[in-house]
């Protein structure tokens, strides 16, 4: 007998399925007639009627039933085979800040998946305390003091680093934190203006622009609508752009972003931790003598 081919036994499986060559067509995205085409052909070589061809579609006969059920199997085995043969890969949930996520993180996702195409990288946008425990997440970025938590692992992973920037059109080189608050502030729910301010006993302006996200702040202060306080890391891009300008720094505090993730081993993890710390201090190149 002339060897069977493939593509008609997934045609035939297909119209057996879906008990008609139409619809096996729509599935299998070729025309109503090749596929009817090709069960023919299968007929005709295995000189045995396979369907019943009903005004509304197919069934199949007794020996085309016994003959799907073999073909079925058959067809199932070389799909497992096949996907068996790929690269397995492995979901990590990673959790940051909604502002991190969409200043930092959001830009060089696509870099991470050309570096790492085993690893499908869950971004889960949230402030708020992760439990390990109970919380379907594999590592978190924090912003704040140093955390402790039992059966984890934290360290610093970038400064905050505060910067105060605006539209590069407004003014630039201010001295003290007093001639800033005579320009438009825009506050992030964080209030690190109000903060300031009164610790400096400076009153606080009864006008100020205010968001819950620090993202949302960092765009108005690109769009000149005045003077933003901003993590270095959130804003370096829009520096590294000409989009912002750094018009004042205050003193450094003990806040920063941390890394943290459960003590327990897990492979793909460490490979988006090494990523993590890779991008946020990059290895610089060093040059050969010539």
């Amino acid at each position: 007998m002339t060897r069977i081919n493939l593509n008609s036994l997934s045609m035939f499986d297909a119209a057996a399925q879906h008990g008609s060559f139409r619809r096996a067509a729509e599935a299998l995205n070729l025309t109503q007639g090749a596929v009817a085409q090709q069960v023919r052909n299968l007929e005709q070589q295995t000189q045995t009627k396979l369907f019943h061809r009903l005004p509304q579609g197919l069934s199949l006969t007794e020996e085309g039933r016994s003959y799907h059920e073999a073909v079925s199997a058959a067809m199932r085995q070389i799909e497992t085979a096949t996907q068996a043969l790929k690269p397995a890969t492995q979901t990590v949930t990673l959790s940051v800040p909604p502002s991190l996520a969409s200043k930092w993180l959001v830009p060089r996702l696509a870099k991470f998946a050309e570096q790492h195409p085993e690893i499908s990288l869950h971004i889960h946008a949230s402030e708020t305390r992760t439990d390990f425990a109970k919380d379907a997440v594999d590592i978190a970025i924090r912003q704040g003091p140093p955390p402790s938590l039992p059966q984890t692992h934290s360290e610093q992973w970038a400064p905050l680093n505060l910067v105060a920037v605006t539209h590069p059109s407004l003014p630039a080189d201010l001295k003290t934190l007093a001639q800033i608050a005579a320009h438009p502030l825009i506050e992030d729910g964080h209030q690190r203006w109000k903060t300031l301010l009164e610790g400096n006993s400076l009153p606080y302006p009864n006008s100020v622009l205010s968001f819950n996200q620090t993202a949302l702040a960092i765009d108005a202060a690109i769009t000149g609508q005045g003077i933003a306080l901003a993590p270095r890391l959130l804003v370096q891009d829009a520096l590294d752009q000409g989009h912002l300008t750094v018009v004042w720094q205050p003193a450094p505090t003990a806040e920063a972003y941390h890394l943290i993730h459960p003590t327990s081993r897990h492979p793909h993890r460490q490979r988006v931790v090494e990523w993590l710390q890779q991008e946020v201090n990059p290895v610089p190149l060093t040059t050969q003598p010539t």
